[in-house]
């Protein structure tokens, strides 16, 4: 067997990289297009010109479905880490310019987006004044998902609502909802007066939650309850409210329309409530980002004169 050079790698061959990454953590060349924006036979290409180029088998793809061969499995680890070397190079050549400059990654929970208390597009605005040639993607996530993509540098910041401190990352914290508990008017307790709903009603009643560990205070309130259902977004928990057959706890301002038109109702209002804060996190890193960093300190401006006591 001849031996075999590599030669210098250009542009080209990080493009075909990147295409095989994304095969692989979408599990096949179908699942791959939606992500890629290009079609099956070019994304045939462009693995088969990467397998040429390497001169190996990279992946097996047939009636069997889409795996990697052992080789193809040493190099997407070794892609990974080379395009995770090259985005940190990146992003440090960013943040060694005048002014911020690269990517900068948000995420927020549920209904934030448009939630007027985190006057997001306000932030929003006086950032790209200050920073125009900084590109912004932002998302809607699982909370959970969030804290670890922030920890991990996935993420740069995102707006949760506060369920617990971990070391790692830093705080601000922006207003605080009340959560209260309701029924659909479909729910049997939907017409019982507060002194009626005995707490056996309540604690007999199919209970839907965020499905997250929560802290103290949302703890007491839940432990006594029948937990029957999970849905992480509101709209679902509202969705299985209105259904009668479920109770939940929801943040007063996202069920505020639904109490406008009598399709929920709080229940038991003066035993069953909790204060949820909701705060920005992003990473206590000495690793320089001067767009995150600009962008911390604008939600700092914006909200100079805002709540600032955390109810945690």
């Amino acid at each position: 067997m001849k031996n075999f050079s590599l030669g210098q790698i250009g542009d080209y061959e990080i493009k075909q990289l990147r295409v095989f990454k994304t095969v692989v953590d979408c599990g096949g060349f179908s699942a791959a297009e939606t992500r890629l924006n290009i079609c099956r036979p070019t994304i045939s290409i462009h693995i088969a010109n990467l397998e040429s180029r390497l001169n190996l088998t990279l992946c097996k793809r047939g009636r069997s479905g889409f795996s990697l061969t052992d080789e193809g499995t040493v190099i997407y680890d070794q892609t990974c880490k080379l395009l995770e070397l090259l985005e940190s190079f990146r992003h440090t050549i960013h943040n060694l310019s005048t002014s911020p400059s690269g990517q900068l990654n948000i995420a927020l929970s549920d209904t934030f987006s448009l939630d007027p208390r985190c006057r997001l597009s306000e932030i929003i605005k006086e950032f790209c004044q200050q920073a125009p040639d900084v590109e912004m993607t932002t998302n809607v996530e699982h909370m959970g998902d969030m804290e670890r993509k922030v920890l991990n540098d996935e993420l740069d910041i995102a707006f949760i609502p506060y369920h617990r401190q971990l070391e790692g990352l830093n705080y601000i914290h922006l207003f605080t909802d009340i959560n209260y508990l309701y029924c659909g008017r479909d729910n049997p307790l939907y017409d019982l007066s507060e002194e009626q709903l005995t707490e056996e009603l309540l604690h007999g009643s199919r209970m839907v939650h965020a499905g997250l560990k929560p802290h103290e205070e949302v703890y007491q309130q839940l432990s006594s309850m029948h937990l029957a259902g999970t849905a992480y977004h509101y709209d679902s928990r509202i969705a299985m409210a209105l259904s009668g057959q479920y109770i939940c706890f929801l943040p007063e301002s996202v069920a505020a329309p639904h109490i406008s038109s009598g399709d929920l109702k709080a229940i038991a209002t003066k035993s069953k409530f909790f204060s949820l804060g909701v705060a920005v996190i992003s990473k206590k890193s000495a690793q320089p980002n001067r767009a995150r960093d600009l962008f911390l300190k604008t939600i700092n401006n914006v909200f100079v004169d805002a709540e600032t006591g955390a109810p945690y």
